[in-house]
This record gives C-alpha cells, sequence and structure tokens, in this order.
C-alpha cells in the first residue's frame, strides 16, 4: 500500500515539475529549506529522472535547488536574528502543529550548533530532522551572514547533487530508491562525522599555530 502511494506521488511530482520547471524546484526547495516539513527527496530526485530523460538540464535543476535552498535558509535565519529565541518559542508554541514542528526539534537543532559551531550549518544540511532547522540556532547567535551562506550554500549543493544523481542513475526503479534512503541517511551521517572530526582538528592546528 505505501509501495504504491510513494509511485503515486513521484509520478504526480513529475508532472508537476516537468509543468512549472526549474521555477517550481525553486519555490519547492525554498519551502523545503524554511518552516515548512517538505521533504526535498520528492523534489530532486524526480527533477534527476527528468535530466535522464532529457526534459531537464542538470545544471540547471541543481542551481534551482541550491538558490531555493539558499533562500529558505535566509528566511530562518532573518526570522531568528530578528524575532529572537523568545518569540520563535511562543510562535512554535501556537503554531507549531500546523506546520509540525516542536520545541524539541528546535532544541535538537540549537544543541548540534551549540556543539559544533559554524561547521554545522554545512554539515546539517546533511541531517534529516535537522536540515530545515539548523539556520535557527544560526541566526540566534549571528553568525557571520557570509560564513552563513557559505556554509549552507556546500552543504545544500552536495545535498542537491546526491539526489540528483539518485534520481539520475536510479530513476527507473523507484523500489530501490524507497527502500535504501534509510542506507543513503547512514552514509552520509558517516560523511558528516568525518567531515566534523578534519574541520576540529584543522580548528586545533590553527589554534595551536597561534598560541605558539
Amino acid at each position: 500500500m505505501l509501495g504504491e502511494l510513494f509511485y503515486q506521488l513521484i509520478g504526480d511530482l513529475l508532472l508537476i515539475i516537468k509543468e512549472l520547471g526549474y521555477i517550481g524546484i525553486f519555490i519547492g526547495m525554498t519551502i523545503e529549506s524554511s518552516f515548512f516539513p517538505f521533504p526535498s527527496e520528492v523534489i530532486l530526485i524526480p527533477a534527476g529522472v527528468l535530466v535522464a530523460k532529457g526534459e531537464m538540464t542538470f545544471i540547471l535543476v541543481f542551481l534551482a535547488g541550491l538558490f531555493g535552498s539558499l533562500l529558505g535558509a535566509l528566511i530562518n535565519y532573518f526570522l531568528a536574528l530578528f524575532l529572537g529565541r523568545t518569540t520563535i518559542d511562543l510562535l512554535i508554541s501556537k503554531y507549531g502543529k500546523v506546520l509540525f514542528i516542536n520545541k524539541k526539534k528546535l532544541k535538537k537543532s540549537d544543541d548540534y550548533f551549540k556543539k559544533h559551531g559554524e561547521i554545522t550549518t554545512f554539515i546539517g544540511r546533511l541531517i534529516i530532522g535537522v536540515r530545515q532547522f539548523i539556520s535557527v540556532p544560526a541566526g540566534f547567535s549571528r553568525m557571520n551572514l557570509f560564513k552563513f551562506c557559505l556554509f549552507t550554500g556546500l552543504g545544500a549543493g552536495l545535498w542537491a547533487i546526491i539526489l540528483i544523481c539518485i534520481g539520475y542513475f536510479f530513476g527507473n526503479n523507484f523500489e530501490w530508491i524507497n527502500g535504501n534512503m534509510n542506507l543513503i541517511t547512514a552514509v552520509l551521517l558517516l560523511f558528516s562525522l568525518i567531515a566534523i572530526l578534519i574541520y576540529l582538528l584543522v580548528k586545533k592546528r590553527r589554534k595551536s599555530k597561534i598560541n605558539y
């Protein structure tokens, strides 16, 4: 039953994306990257299928996904920056159920940001459950805007490439995609841990040189 619904959803999204084109991908990824719980997998994987069919161009799909993700992240960043933690918590308390957001999810992203610092805006883009909300603690902490855009763009760009390629290479086997998203997520988590380790080692080495 769930498999049939998945195939139906993919088919419908293929038609929608084909109809709206790159603008539809941009809008969808903007929504996905903001407070609305709209998974990027159901946007970029079907887009990758259309790239494989020659009905879309890889670079334009990638750019639409990247800039849509960045815009959505900036919306969250500036909301957190100007409204502040107290107001955001109040809004989540009142309207969180409508947007499928709760304080627990926000706290998870907040703790993750405090633990790993600015690199989190890159790593967080690869982690389900953190990806959509990692921009909020960055706004709370008034993270440098250039660094925020750089790290967010790198993470969002990598995630976009992965999803587009999944659609491109496995687009004719939706059953495989549906059954292996957990494996893909696990690989991304491993990559995230390696990236954090490298970042911390480089940061420690630079700090040692400065102290020396």
